[in-house]
């Protein structure tokens, strides 16, 4: 590569010199002076290496952008100095230091070479010499002006001088004053650029002048400060300086403006008359700190965490019913209770005029039931900003109210900066797995949210690091849960707790139609043309291939199809694909839920009973086995202490029935009960399955076989009573999902089967028992003896 910097440039009249090149942007070199240079790129170490191994002649060349590291060959100024390498140190970090002596000014003709170092051209430039009486003078003006700037300035050594006083003329004299003065680099290059010394010299005598009376502004600077400074004030120096300086100059310091800068903010950003006293108290403090102290940078990012809070500015509620309405609707399928809810807030909050207090809503389901993403759509409906924080495994009350000034690296709390990057003060604030919080020697979480989401008191939050109250009272908060028994009960009371049950394969089926087939479709790249999924095929995965309560696995079984479809389209094999019930294995395997009826027969001594479960409800078959033995109950399955102790009350009460059932005397002494629960490895507990048990060992007792399409759910006495339990939504729709017919529960649970889906109440019959005669009546068939004696 060649780039030519001299155009027209008569080569074959003029000494013409090719060598190794060296860029400097800070320093240059004159003839007949030595010079020490820092040599940093590798690059630049071989050109020099080059020169050595040569002639030791080098060409050391100014360039242009000095502030920025990379440059072009454009920006090299086209006059430079070749100079002998006199020797090259390598210093242990690489970098190298190198001592040159000027020879001759040059002007490029052409970069010949720029890889991996680089070469020019270069023509020599004949200086004009002149001896005349007019240089003579203007000698002795630069050495007594030289002079006094040798003396006036800490940074010129006499030797210096005492070199300039033998300079043999003026352009000699001149180069050496150049190359002894801290000018830039642009006047130090129009010097070595000047041919005629004459001229040289009086561009280096108008600098000197401009230089002697800097320094000797600098000097009656110093002696002011000397006399007003004393020992104990010896560190503020450089700081007085300065300012001393920018008086001289009219000009204020960048402190000086920065502060001007945050008072401003502080007036523009709308704070309470306590936050505003404490942010102009800390911004007088500021002013008075030195820049470099490590204060400094505390003080001010507790300014920049103040200004940049919003304290007034709010986004305007989108009041219209019927529009929210449709939101909601077009975002979430069913949820009828939380979609009214958030319409009866709007609609008070649009009669009230603003005056309605925010609720706090606890949205408690499953994984997957759409609790997060109901967030999202009731800040859309509302027309507000929409944030989240996860408090899934915090342990730190820190993380909540935020760590106190005092400590290195302290910052505000979740809370406070999750406002900030919402930007308004009535954002819809979700508070993700609230039911996870943890506590440790570092605090309680919990505990501190009793402040954020409590509207008597979230008027003045107060976080640690900000130390002023903070309003919370206009923010619109939602948490979420997966279960509310690890929720602290005062945190528990503060909430306004909506339930999300279960979907039902309807709703799944309307969802996957309606939202999630489109999403994965168009996420993967694929159209409708390219991908179709028929209603009997997405109801084969719900049954077959999912069992949850949400929408998930769902959504994730449809995306591996739509990765396999895409793969083939992208391979060329395939344009369109209808995907039918009989098609499902081939994309994701053998079915892995049975659908039907938890038992495949009737059989005896086998109970289904229902479990309340994080993901919802499920089903669970529940086997008793009569052995010979001596009456000792044995019991397996993973069951907690409260199951045994359902199983125990179960074993009693059949004992103490059992000879209404026709079982003989000293029948129980003889044999061992076994009470298994199936999937071992899945702890069991709670006192709901005590129906179930206690009509499992019924059937084994009396050989009368259990009906496969009947669950049962309730805590057993002695008596054989039936008491209340809870989870009956979520218990029914996870029968429903199995097929369950008929649904045996606590007559005081009637009331929970309101909140049941029309459509499953439809397709189930339900059973209302006080005592287990009722539930052994509805659940049992005759035996197999008993038949036949009827015949």
């Amino acid at each position: 590569m060649t780039t030519n910097l001299a155009a027209g440039a008569d080569v074959n009249t003029t000494k013409v010199l090719e060598m190794p090149l060296l860029p400097r942007r800070d320093t240059l070199v004159f003839p007949r002076l030595l010079t020490q240079l820092a040599v940093m790129r590798p690059a630049y170490q071989r050109a020099v290496e080059e020169a050595i191994s040569g002639d030791r002649r080098i060409l050391v060349v100014g360039r242009r952008n000095v502030d920025s590291r990379d440059f072009d060959v454009a920006d090299l100024y086209p006059v430079g100095t070749v100079a002998i390498v006199g020797r090259m140190l390598k210093m242990p970090d690489g970098s190298a230091t190198v001592w040159v002596e000027g020879e001759e000014r040059v002007r490029i003709l052409e970069v010949t070479q720029t890889e991996p170092w680089y070469r020019a051209k270069a023509e020599v430039l004949q200086e004009i010499q002149v001896d005349t009486l007019e240089s003579q003078g203007s000698m002795r003006s630069v050495l007594a002006l030289f002079e006094k700037c040798v003396r006036l300035s800490p940074h010129l050594t006499w030797d210096s001088y005492v070199a300039a006083m033998n300079a043999s003329g003026p352009g000699h004299l001149a180069d050496m004053v150049c190359s002894a003065l801290n000018m830039p680099m642009e006047a130090r290059q129009k010097v070595l650029e000047t041919l005629d010394p004459g001229e040289r010299l009086h561009m280096v005598n108008m600098h000197l002048a401009q230089e002697v009376d800097v320094l000797e502004v600098q000097s009656r600077i110093d002696s002011e400060i000397k006399g007003s400074v004393d020992k104990t004030q010896r560190e503020f120096f450089l700081r007085e300086q300065l300012r001393a300086i920018q008086k001289e100059l009219q000009e204020t310091d960048p402190q000086t403006r920065e502060v001007e800068t945050l008072k401003k903010k502080i007036e523009e950003s709308g704070m309470p008359e306590e936050a505003a006293k404490k942010a102009v108290d800390e911004l007088e403090r500021l002013a008075l700190i030195s820049p470099v102290s490590p204060e400094n940078s505390v003080v001010r990012g507790y300014l920049d965490w103040l200004i940049s809070l919003p304290w007034k500015t709010q986004t305007e509620d989108n009041l219209d019913i019927r529009q929210a309405a449709r939101v909601l609707d077009e975002n979430h399928y069913g949820l009828a209770k939380v979609k009214e809810r958030i319409l009866e807030y709007l609609a008070v909050r649009k009669l009230s005029e603003g005056k309605l207090r925010s609720p706090i809503l606890c949205f408690v389901g499953a994984p997957g039931v759409g609790k997060t993403s109901l967030g999202k759509s009731i800040a859309a409906a509302m027309g507000r900003k929409f944030v989240r924080v996860s408090l899934g495994g915090i342990r730190d009350e820190a993380e909540i109210r935020g760590h106190r000034r005092t400590y290195v690296g302290a910052l505000p709390g979740r809370v406070i900066q999750t406002m900030r990057r919402a930007g308004t003060v009535n954002p819809v604030f979700m508070l993700d797995e609230v039911d996870k919080v943890g506590a440790d020697f570092r605090g309680d979480p919990s505990s501190a949210l009793l402040e954020v989401l409590d509207p008597e008191q979230n008027h003045s939050f107060s976080d640690h690091y900000l130390e002023v109250p903070y309003d919370l009272s206009k923010v619109l908060f939602v948490t979420t849960a997966n279960v509310l028994d690890p929720i602290l009960p005062a945190l528990r009371d503060r909430m306004e707790v909506i339930e999300l049950p279960g979907y039902t394969e309807e709703e799944k089926l309307e969802i996957a139609k309606g939202f999630l087939l489109a999403r994965q479709v168009k996420e993967h790249g694929l159209t409708d043309s390219q991908l179709r999924f028929s209603p009997k095929a997405v109801r084969r995965i719900i049954r077959e291939y999912t069992r949850e309560a949400g929408v998930r696995n769902l959504e994730r079984e449809i995306g591996s199809i739509c990765r396999k479809v895409a793969k083939r389209v992208a391979e060329g094999q395939s344009t369109s694909s209808i995907i039918l019930p009989q098609s499902i294995p081939g994309y994701l395997g053998a079915p892995r839920f049975a659908w039907g009826t938890a038992e495949e027969q009737d059989e005896v001594g086998v109970a289904t009973g229902v479990a309340y479960t994080p993901t919802g409800g499920d089903v669970l078959s529940i086997e008793v086995a009569l052995l010979k033995g001596k009456g000792n109950l044995i019991l397996t399955g993973s069951l907690g202490d409260v199951m045994k102790e359902s199983a125990q009350a179960a074993l009693s009460y059949s004992r103490a029935r059992s000879q209404a059932w026709g079982v003989k005397d000293g029948f129980f002494a003889t044999l061992d009960v076994h009470i298994h629960v199936p999937a071992g490895a899945t702890p069991k507990d709670g006192p709901s399955a005590g129906a179930a048990l206690t009509t499992a060992l019924v059937s084994a007792l009396t050989h009368r076989p259990v009906r496969k399409d009947v669950a049962m759910t309730g805590e057993i006495t002695l008596r054989g009573k039936i008491l209340p339990v809870g989870g009956i939504k979520e218990k029914v729709l996870a029968a429903h999902r199995a097929g369950i017919k008929t649904f045996v529960l606590p007559e005081e649970n009637r009331r929970d089967v309101a909140d049941i889906p029309a459509k499953v109440r439809r397709d189930i019959q339900f059973v209302y028992a006080k005592d287990m005669d009722r539930v052994l009546e509805a659940a049992l068939r005759e035996s197999a003896a008993s038949k036949e004696q009827k015949t």
